[in-house]
């Protein structure tokens, strides 16, 4: 599922985006694709006083669109929005096709008669919640689009997910990086509700930036869209490559902040702590400061690297994104065998570990996946590699090896020799 979808009008609020394929079929020589964007509905009164935000992103979704589907209610009627909303679309050079939704049975279909006095030909009856006419639909979309060149986009080389509590500037970030609107940003909590993955070039390469809503305690979520937002958040996490952890510069690290570390640290994601709006709080701290602190309160992120950024002014914007590709590289490294195992035979000098006087051994180990990186190690016995002398071991591997950025998953196995 790409957008949230619940009763109440106004959820989305933001341009949410996603690439459609269709297979080659019969006579045809390629597969064809498209950006399919969802806006948020036009003229609906946002309860966060967000109405001009969402009505911008709807004007910059019809600017770049060679086609737009203009969709209708057939329960409602022909309401005045509906000729608002076909006055504006008269006035572009593109493409539309007419829709109306909720059409759940065919009895429906003679009601949809009465938007043809729009100017924009037959409108078809679909009901999105039901697929009926999806085929039909999708069919219209790619005759209408047949003259325009459709190729594969370009395969992300990496996505990021950018996370954080509310109002800490993830929005804001997102749109630095891609230089433009491309997100709606308020100093409203919980402007931003979907997960939403823009892509951008940068050097040649296509990389999908993923912003997500803010992160708050479970408590505290009020309502179905803030618990699809959290769902969405923490999924994005899951599936992105490297996560921005966002940080307010301004304010101690909070319980949420703890809650966001020890998710990503449990998922085993590569991730650089991004302490934003430093532009405020630089003449209260310095950057040294922040190193001892974010160890001893986020302990299971020691790992990532912390960077500082005031993303209102754009400023190290770049040098984030460079450091990203850093830990992408670190992360889906290889390591050669045999350096592994020499690694390991220095740790196996250092007698750390045991347990009710055995001692754990380790016979030699490989390394089996990347992102995270994952290895095995062939042991006596591996209920005596208890946690902390596997932290050990993990912490002693990231500075022998060229991963010292990154999460490391340790496995163990009973091996016979």
């Amino acid at each position: 599922m790409i957008s949230i979808v619940e009763p109440t009008a106004g959820v989305t609020r933001d341009r949410v985006s996603t690439i459609i394929c269709r297979k080659a079929s019969c006579g045809e020589k390629a597969e064809k694709y498209f950006e399919l964007i969802d806006t948020g509905g036009y003229g609906i009164v946002d309860t966060d006083d967000l109405s001009s935000h969402i009505e911008q992103q709807i004007h910059q979704a019809i600017e770049s669109a060679n086609l737009v589907i203009f969709m209708v209610d057939i329960r409602d009627g022909l309401v005045p929005l509906d000729e608002k909303i076909a006055r504006l679309l008269r006035k572009g050079e593109f493409d539309v096709i007419g829709v109306a939704n909720k059409a759940d049975t065919a009895r429906m279909f003679p009601a949809a008669g009465e938007f043809s006095k729009l100017g924009f030909g037959e409108f078809l009856c679909i009901s999105a919640k039901n697929n009926l006419n999806k085929a039909v639909l999708l069919d219209k979309v790619f005759d209408k689009l047949s003259a325009l060149e459709s190729t594969k986009p370009p395969e992300p080389v990496m996505k990021i997910a950018i996370v954080g509590k509310r109002n800490v500037g993830k929005s804001t970030l997102v749109n630095a990086m891609v230089g433009s609107d491309r997100v709606i940003v308020s100093e409203t909590p919980g402007t931003t509700r979907d997960a939403i993955d823009v892509r951008f070039e940068k050097d040649g390469k296509t990389i999908i930036v993923i912003d997500t809503a803010g992160i708050r305690k479970k408590s505290k979520i009020a309502n179905s869209i803030e618990f699809y937002s959290y769902v969405r958040a923490t999924r994005s996490i899951r599936r992105a490559d490297v996560v921005l952890f966002l940080i307010d510069a301004t304010t101690a690290v909070s319980q949420v902040d703890k809650k966001v570390a020890r998710f990503i640290a449990d998922e085993c994601k590569s991730c650089i702590i991004t302490i934003n709006k430093w532009d405020l709080a630089k003449d209260a701290a310095v950057t040294s400061d922040y190193d001892q602190y974010l160890t001893k309160l986020l302990p299971g992120l020691k790992y990532a690297p912390i960077v500082f950024t005031t993303a209102t002014e754009a400023k190290n914007i770049q040098s984030v994104l460079d450091l990203a590709g850093e830990i992408f590289k670190q992360t889906t490294t290889w390591i050669p065998t045999a350096k592994l195992n020499k690694a390991f035979e220095i740790i196996k000098t250092e007698k750390i570990g045991g347990v009710k006087g055995s001692w754990p051994k380790i016979y030699y180990a490989t390394q089996i996946a990347v992102n995270p990186i994952t290895i095995l190690m062939f042991v006596n016995n591996p209920e005596l590699f208890e946690e902390n002398y596997r932290r050990f071991i993990i912490g002693r591997l990231r500075e022998l090896l060229p991963v010292e950025e990154v999460p490391i998953r340790l496995l163990a196995r009973s091996h016979r020799k």
